[in-house]
Protein backbone atom coordinates (compact mmCIF):
# COMPACT_ATOMS: atom_id res chain seq x y z
CA UNK A 1 0.00 0.00 0.00
CA UNK A 2 1.46 3.50 -0.93
CA UNK A 3 3.06 5.80 1.44
CA UNK A 4 1.12 9.10 2.39
CA UNK A 5 2.81 11.74 1.12
CA UNK A 6 4.04 14.97 2.62
CA UNK A 7 3.10 18.43 0.98
CA UNK A 8 6.35 18.24 -0.92
CA UNK A 9 5.42 14.85 -2.54
CA UNK A 10 7.73 12.75 -0.19
CA UNK A 11 6.83 9.90 1.50
CA UNK A 12 6.56 10.60 5.39
CA UNK A 13 8.22 8.73 8.38
CA UNK A 14 6.34 6.21 9.97
CA UNK A 15 7.36 8.14 13.33
CA UNK A 16 5.59 11.13 11.85
CA UNK A 17 2.93 9.19 10.88
CA UNK A 18 2.09 8.04 14.74
CA UNK A 19 1.55 11.63 15.75
CA UNK A 20 -1.71 12.99 16.39
CA UNK A 21 -3.61 15.29 14.48
CA UNK A 22 -2.44 19.37 14.82
CA UNK A 23 -4.90 21.43 15.99
CA UNK A 24 -3.88 24.86 17.53
CA UNK A 25 -4.51 25.36 20.86
CA UNK A 26 -8.02 27.28 21.22
CA UNK A 27 -7.11 31.20 20.69
CA UNK A 28 -9.44 32.00 24.12
CA UNK A 29 -7.64 35.34 24.13
CA UNK A 30 -8.75 36.65 20.54
CA UNK A 31 -12.00 36.90 21.77
CA UNK A 32 -15.29 34.72 22.97
CA UNK A 33 -16.67 32.01 20.53
CA UNK A 34 -20.00 31.10 22.43
CA UNK A 35 -22.81 32.65 24.36
CA UNK A 36 -21.19 31.91 27.49
CA UNK A 37 -18.04 33.41 26.47
CA UNK A 38 -19.55 36.50 25.51
CA UNK A 39 -21.27 36.98 28.56
CA UNK A 40 -17.76 36.44 30.64
CA UNK A 41 -15.80 38.54 27.97
CA UNK A 42 -18.58 41.38 28.92
CA UNK A 43 -18.66 40.85 32.28
CA UNK A 44 -14.97 41.18 32.20
CA UNK A 45 -14.89 43.95 30.64
CA UNK A 46 -17.80 45.87 32.47
CA UNK A 47 -15.76 46.16 35.22
CA UNK A 48 -13.54 48.68 33.88
CA UNK A 49 -15.79 51.62 34.22
CA UNK A 50 -13.51 53.40 32.12
CA UNK A 51 -13.62 51.54 29.24
CA UNK A 52 -17.17 51.42 29.88
CA UNK A 53 -17.16 55.29 29.21
CA UNK A 54 -14.51 54.70 26.65
CA UNK A 55 -17.08 52.61 24.97
CA UNK A 56 -19.96 54.98 25.54
CA UNK A 57 -17.86 57.73 23.84
CA UNK A 58 -17.01 55.75 21.24
CA UNK A 59 -20.57 54.91 20.49
CA UNK A 60 -21.72 58.19 20.62
CA UNK A 61 -18.65 59.51 17.68
CA UNK A 62 -19.85 56.84 15.62
CA UNK A 63 -23.32 58.12 15.93
CA UNK A 64 -22.67 61.38 15.33
CA UNK A 65 -20.18 60.45 11.88
CA UNK A 66 -23.76 57.60 10.95
CA UNK A 67 -26.49 60.08 11.07
CA UNK A 68 -24.51 63.37 10.73
CA UNK A 69 -27.65 64.19 8.12
CA UNK A 70 -30.46 64.06 10.23
CA UNK A 71 -28.51 65.55 13.67
CA UNK A 72 -26.71 68.52 12.05
CA UNK A 73 -29.58 70.96 12.18
CA UNK A 74 -28.16 73.45 9.31
CA UNK A 75 -25.94 72.44 6.02
CA UNK A 76 -22.33 72.50 7.47
CA UNK A 77 -21.14 74.52 4.66
CA UNK A 78 -23.50 77.07 4.26
CA UNK A 79 -22.44 80.34 4.63
CA UNK A 80 -24.54 83.52 6.96
CA UNK A 81 -26.98 80.78 8.30
CA UNK A 82 -26.08 83.26 11.36
CA UNK A 83 -24.17 86.54 12.09
CA UNK A 84 -20.55 85.94 12.03
CA UNK A 85 -18.52 84.72 14.96
CA UNK A 86 -22.29 84.54 17.01
CA UNK A 87 -21.78 83.19 20.33
CA UNK A 88 -23.32 80.31 21.96
CA UNK A 89 -27.41 80.46 21.43
CA UNK A 90 -30.94 78.91 21.15
CA UNK A 91 -30.75 79.09 17.54
CA UNK A 92 -26.83 78.15 17.48
CA UNK A 93 -25.87 75.87 20.44
CA UNK A 94 -21.98 76.14 19.05
CA UNK A 95 -22.32 79.59 17.96
CA UNK A 96 -21.42 80.60 14.50
CA UNK A 97 -17.75 80.82 12.65
CA UNK A 98 -16.21 83.94 10.73
CA UNK A 99 -18.42 82.88 7.82
CA UNK A 100 -21.63 82.70 9.12
CA UNK A 101 -21.12 78.53 9.45
CA UNK A 102 -23.14 76.49 12.29
CA UNK A 103 -20.58 75.45 14.31
CA UNK A 104 -22.41 72.12 16.05
CA UNK A 105 -23.05 71.14 12.05
CA UNK A 106 -19.51 71.69 11.53
CA UNK A 107 -18.30 69.57 14.74
CA UNK A 108 -20.90 66.60 13.70
CA UNK A 109 -19.83 66.12 10.23
CA UNK A 110 -16.10 66.39 11.74
CA UNK A 111 -16.70 63.36 13.25
CA UNK A 112 -17.27 61.30 10.04
CA UNK A 113 -13.63 62.97 8.61
CA UNK A 114 -12.13 61.91 12.09
CA UNK A 115 -13.27 58.02 12.25
CA UNK A 116 -13.23 57.57 8.57
CA UNK A 117 -9.52 58.41 8.30
CA UNK A 118 -8.60 57.39 11.98
CA UNK A 119 -10.41 53.89 11.37
CA UNK A 120 -9.18 53.36 7.66
CA UNK A 121 -5.24 54.55 8.26
CA UNK A 122 -4.88 52.11 11.48
CA UNK A 123 -6.83 49.44 9.06
CA UNK A 124 -4.08 49.68 6.45
CA UNK A 125 -1.32 49.78 8.63
CA UNK A 126 -2.72 47.09 10.01
CA UNK A 127 -2.62 45.00 6.76
CA UNK A 128 0.71 45.85 6.02
CA UNK A 129 2.24 46.05 9.42
CA UNK A 130 1.11 42.59 10.41
CA UNK A 131 1.86 40.83 7.38
CA UNK A 132 5.48 41.76 7.36
CA UNK A 133 5.36 41.40 11.07
CA UNK A 134 4.10 37.57 10.36
CA UNK A 135 6.95 37.04 7.61
CA UNK A 136 9.56 38.30 9.71
CA UNK A 137 8.85 36.56 12.54
CA UNK A 138 8.51 32.95 11.26
CA UNK A 139 11.10 32.97 8.66
CA UNK A 140 13.52 35.03 10.50
CA UNK A 141 17.57 34.93 9.26
CA UNK A 142 17.78 37.58 6.34
CA UNK A 143 14.21 38.11 5.75
CA UNK A 144 13.33 39.31 9.30
CA UNK A 145 17.00 41.56 9.35
CA UNK A 146 15.49 43.61 6.28
CA UNK A 147 12.02 43.45 7.32
CA UNK A 148 13.18 45.38 11.01
CA UNK A 149 15.30 47.33 9.53
CA UNK A 150 12.99 48.88 7.24
CA UNK A 151 10.22 49.01 10.55
CA UNK A 152 13.36 50.70 12.29
CA UNK A 153 14.09 53.54 9.72
CA UNK A 154 10.03 54.21 10.08
CA UNK A 155 10.36 53.92 13.76
CA UNK A 156 13.23 57.22 13.69
CA UNK A 157 10.99 59.58 12.10
CA UNK A 158 7.81 61.46 14.24
CA UNK A 159 4.76 59.98 12.67
CA UNK A 160 3.86 63.62 12.41
CA UNK A 161 6.75 64.24 10.51
CA UNK A 162 6.45 61.16 8.56
CA UNK A 163 2.99 61.78 7.95
CA UNK A 164 4.22 65.57 6.42
CA UNK A 165 6.63 64.10 4.31
CA UNK A 166 4.29 61.68 2.37
CA UNK A 167 1.63 63.90 2.49
CA UNK A 168 4.19 66.09 0.30
CA UNK A 169 4.85 63.03 -2.23
CA UNK A 170 1.32 61.68 -2.68
CA UNK A 171 -0.62 65.24 -2.34
CA UNK A 172 -4.16 66.77 -1.12
CA UNK A 173 -7.17 64.93 -0.59
CA UNK A 174 -8.94 62.58 2.14
CA UNK A 175 -7.46 59.71 0.28
CA UNK A 176 -3.85 60.43 0.47
CA UNK A 177 -4.42 61.54 4.18
CA UNK A 178 -5.29 58.34 5.20
CA UNK A 179 -2.17 56.58 3.24
CA UNK A 180 0.19 58.93 4.92
CA UNK A 181 -0.97 58.69 8.40
CA UNK A 182 -1.76 54.85 7.86
CA UNK A 183 2.69 54.72 6.70
CA UNK A 184 3.57 55.91 10.23
CA UNK A 185 1.85 52.74 11.87
CA UNK A 186 2.74 50.26 10.18
CA UNK A 187 6.21 50.20 12.54
CA UNK A 188 4.48 49.53 15.46
CA UNK A 189 1.94 46.61 14.22
CA UNK A 190 5.20 44.79 12.37
CA UNK A 191 6.96 44.61 15.72
CA UNK A 192 4.61 44.01 17.92
CA UNK A 193 3.25 40.93 15.19
CA UNK A 194 6.79 39.57 15.12
CA UNK A 195 7.69 39.76 18.82
CA UNK A 196 4.76 37.25 19.35
CA UNK A 197 5.32 35.03 16.69
CA UNK A 198 9.05 34.52 18.12
CA UNK A 199 7.34 33.16 21.07
CA UNK A 200 4.40 31.29 19.01
CA UNK A 201 6.36 29.31 16.41
CA UNK A 202 8.60 27.49 18.81
CA UNK A 203 5.20 26.04 20.67
CA UNK A 204 5.19 22.24 20.21
CA UNK A 205 2.10 22.60 17.94
CA UNK A 206 3.59 24.34 15.38
CA UNK A 207 7.03 21.80 15.79
CA UNK A 208 4.23 19.02 15.15
CA UNK A 209 2.83 21.06 12.24
CA UNK A 210 6.12 21.04 10.21
CA UNK A 211 6.68 17.47 10.96
CA UNK A 212 3.95 16.16 9.16
CA UNK A 213 4.39 18.21 6.57
CA UNK A 214 2.17 21.33 6.66
CA UNK A 215 3.19 24.44 4.65
CA UNK A 216 4.95 27.62 5.79
CA UNK A 217 1.68 29.56 4.63
CA UNK A 218 -0.83 27.10 6.52
CA UNK A 219 1.05 27.23 9.78
CA UNK A 220 1.26 30.85 9.62
CA UNK A 221 -2.15 31.91 9.03
CA UNK A 222 -3.65 28.79 10.58
CA UNK A 223 -1.91 28.68 13.69
CA UNK A 224 -0.01 31.25 14.41
CA UNK A 225 -1.85 34.66 13.17
CA UNK A 226 -4.82 33.04 15.63
CA UNK A 227 -2.57 33.06 18.46
CA UNK A 228 -1.23 36.29 18.23
CA UNK A 229 -4.35 38.07 17.27
CA UNK A 230 -5.79 39.74 20.48
CA UNK A 231 -2.29 41.97 21.16
CA UNK A 232 -2.80 43.57 17.36
CA UNK A 233 -6.81 44.05 18.48
CA UNK A 234 -5.53 45.91 21.18
CA UNK A 235 -2.84 47.53 19.27
CA UNK A 236 -5.67 48.85 16.26
CA UNK A 237 -7.92 50.23 19.37
CA UNK A 238 -5.13 51.97 20.70
CA UNK A 239 -3.51 53.48 17.39
CA UNK A 240 -7.14 54.36 16.54
CA UNK A 241 -6.93 57.98 18.42
CA UNK A 242 -3.28 58.42 17.40
CA UNK A 243 -4.54 58.17 13.89
CA UNK A 244 -6.89 61.09 14.65
CA UNK A 245 -4.74 62.76 16.31
CA UNK A 246 -2.40 62.56 13.63
CA UNK A 247 -5.01 63.93 10.83
CA UNK A 248 -6.47 66.54 13.06
CA UNK A 249 -2.66 67.94 13.29
CA UNK A 250 -1.93 67.94 9.50
CA UNK A 251 -5.17 69.70 9.14
CA UNK A 252 -4.39 72.11 11.94
CA UNK A 253 -1.04 72.91 9.68
CA UNK A 254 -3.59 72.98 6.65
CA UNK A 255 -2.44 69.71 4.96
CA UNK A 256 -5.84 68.20 5.40
CA UNK A 257 -8.64 68.00 3.43
CA UNK A 258 -9.12 71.69 1.84
CA UNK A 259 -11.16 73.84 3.02
CA UNK A 260 -14.91 74.40 3.58
CA UNK A 261 -14.55 70.42 4.48
CA UNK A 262 -15.59 70.34 8.05
CA UNK A 263 -12.47 69.10 9.77
CA UNK A 264 -11.51 69.44 13.67
CA UNK A 265 -8.10 70.45 12.96
CA UNK A 266 -8.84 73.09 10.79
CA UNK A 267 -12.01 74.54 12.43
CA UNK A 268 -9.39 74.77 15.50
CA UNK A 269 -7.03 76.59 13.22
CA UNK A 270 -9.35 79.15 11.97
CA UNK A 271 -10.41 79.80 15.23
CA UNK A 272 -6.90 81.09 16.56
CA UNK A 273 -7.09 84.20 14.82
CA UNK A 274 -10.57 85.06 16.77
CA UNK A 275 -9.84 83.41 20.12
CA UNK A 276 -10.23 86.36 22.28
CA UNK A 277 -13.23 87.71 20.47
CA UNK A 278 -14.87 84.54 19.91
CA UNK A 279 -12.80 81.69 21.53
CA UNK A 280 -16.25 79.18 20.98
CA UNK A 281 -14.60 78.87 17.09
CA UNK A 282 -11.31 77.05 18.37
CA UNK A 283 -12.48 75.64 22.17
CA UNK A 284 -15.93 73.34 21.29
CA UNK A 285 -13.84 71.44 18.76
CA UNK A 286 -10.77 71.00 20.48
CA UNK A 287 -13.26 69.50 23.46
CA UNK A 288 -14.97 67.52 20.34
CA UNK A 289 -11.42 66.34 18.99
CA UNK A 290 -10.13 65.74 23.32
CA UNK A 291 -13.30 63.68 24.44
CA UNK A 292 -12.62 61.17 21.29
CA UNK A 293 -9.13 60.91 22.10
CA UNK A 294 -9.88 60.40 26.19
CA UNK A 295 -12.50 58.10 25.06
CA UNK A 296 -10.49 55.79 22.43
CA UNK A 297 -7.93 55.48 24.96
CA UNK A 298 -10.10 54.21 27.41
CA UNK A 299 -11.59 51.94 24.95
CA UNK A 300 -8.27 51.00 24.24
CA UNK A 301 -6.89 50.50 28.05
CA UNK A 302 -10.33 48.24 28.70
CA UNK A 303 -10.05 46.09 25.85
CA UNK A 304 -6.23 45.05 26.43
CA UNK A 305 -6.85 44.75 29.98
CA UNK A 306 -9.73 42.01 28.89
CA UNK A 307 -8.55 40.39 26.24
CA UNK A 308 -4.66 39.69 26.75
CA UNK A 309 -3.98 37.17 29.29
CA UNK A 310 -0.83 38.18 30.35
CA UNK A 311 -3.57 41.59 32.01
CA UNK A 312 -5.54 39.19 33.43
CA UNK A 313 -2.76 37.07 35.57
Amino acid sequence: MARPLDADGRPLDPEVLALPAVTSPPAAAVGPASGAGITRWWRRFARNKGAVFGLAVFVAVVAMAVFAGALAPYDPLAQGVGAPLQTPSLAHWAGTDSFGRDMLSRIIYGARIALVVGILAVLLALVVGVTLGLVAGYYGGVVDAVIMRVMDGLFAFPIIILAIAMMAVVGFGVKNLIIAVAVGFIAPFARVTRGDVLAVKEEPYIEAARLVGVGSLAIIFRHVLPNVLAPIIVQGALRVSGAIITEAGLSFLGLGPPPPTPVWGSMIAEGRNFIVMASHVSTLPGVALMVTIVGLNLLGDGLRDTLDPRMRQ
